[in-house]
């Protein structure tokens, strides 16, 4: 196919390929024979506007969401099958952007790691499927219900960020009819860059999860929906509650500083890092005797109470991330 022959030779297949794109089927190297695997859908209408998002940008953040589902069980990331449907109108150009976004997202966020196949049709609407595989290389898989009574809770990686970008997105990028305005988005990259790169194309730290695993991590999961209803979903797996703690949610911040600010900013900011979802970063679990590894920072402790969150000792509700879906245009 010529299109295939133009986007192919933009891809990497990665060092883990042992037989990359052109055949049935791919062949990767697993070091002990296991390897995990996760799958995606990203959806023009849902999860991503045209009008917003660049091509080299949904490239970029396929990847970077299912580079951390990998890493999020302690494995090492090695390839990605790309499957992309597009309506028949769709410029080269366009699929050449994603490819580039791809492999630039792969080669920052995970390191050897290449496309190494996929699929390309014709639909209505925009999607790219990304399957991703990893390796455990001998480490046993960290997993959502390994959390124990008395473990740190930890986090690697922005928190709200996201959040805040989307927000902005749909506060000062849609038209009067409240749809996605491409030029009202470019004037708002102009004014805030880093929070609308922070939704469109995210930097989450894909190594943390191995250096997790490597450290003890007794749970982990990459956050999308934000840290109440992810750090749930350890706790219901686990049988465990967590207590988040609010000032470390505020020193981390949604830039990864410490700031004094007036109290109702301060709780603000409290509030996107446990409800803002699509940042990606690291939550895991650690033995309270260990080392906390770079770059995580402890965030609260496992507490008694399956499925129990709480915020300084004090129950919440574990709401979190619906990207679009009902969504007006507020975080939480």
């Amino acid at each position: 196919m010529a299109v295939l022959g133009r986007i192919l030779p933009r891809l990497e297949s990665g060092e883990h390929a042992l037989l990359g794109p052109g055949d049935d089927a791919a062949l990767v190297a697993a070091s002990d024979g296991r390897f995990v695997v996760t799958t995606d859908l990203l959806v023009h209408g849902p999860d991503f506007r045209l009008a917003w998002s660049t091509p080299f940008e949904l490239g970029w953040k396929a990847a970077a969401t299912n580079l951390t589902d990998v890493a999020a069980m302690g494995a090492r990331p090695t390839a990605l099958v790309v499957a992309i449907a597009a309506p028949p109108s769709t410029r080269v150009s366009t699929l050449e952007g994603i490819a580039d976004g791809l492999r630039e997202g792969l080669a920052e966020l995970a390191p050897g790691a290449g496309v190494v196949g996929g699929d390309l049709s014709a639909s209505s609407v925009l999607t790219i499927a990304v399957t991703a595989f990893g390796d455990l290389e001998g480490r046993a898989p960290v997993l959502r219900s390994g959390a124990r009574v008395g473990d740190v809770i930890a986090h690697a990686g922005r928190r709200g960020a996201a959040a805040r970008g989307l927000a902005l997105l749909f506060a000062e990028a849609t038209d009067a009819a409240g749809e996605p305005d491409a030029a009202l988005a470019a004037a708002l990259r102009e004014r805030e860059p880093d929070l609308v790169l922070a939704q469109l194309a995210p930097r989450p730290p894909v190594w943390a999860g191995i250096v997790a695993a490597a450290s003890g991590a007794t749970s982990m999961l990459d956050v999308s929906d934000g840290l109440a209803r992810d750090g749930r979903r350890i706790a219901e797996a686990s049988r465990v509650g967590f207590d988040f703690d609010s000032a470390a949610l505020d020193a981390g911040g949604e830039d990864g500083r410490a700031e004094v600010a007036h109290a109702d900013a301060a709780v603000e900011r409290v509030r996107l890092a446990l409800s803002g979802g699509e940042d990606h970063g690291m939550l895991a679990t650690f033995p309270a005797d260990g080392d906390i590894p770079a770059p995580f920072e402890v965030i609260g402790h496992v507490v008694e109470g399956p499925g129990r969150m709480l915020l300084d000792g004090r129950d919440i509700r574990a709401e979190g991330w619906d990207p679009y879906s009902g969504w007006d245009g507020r975080v939480g």
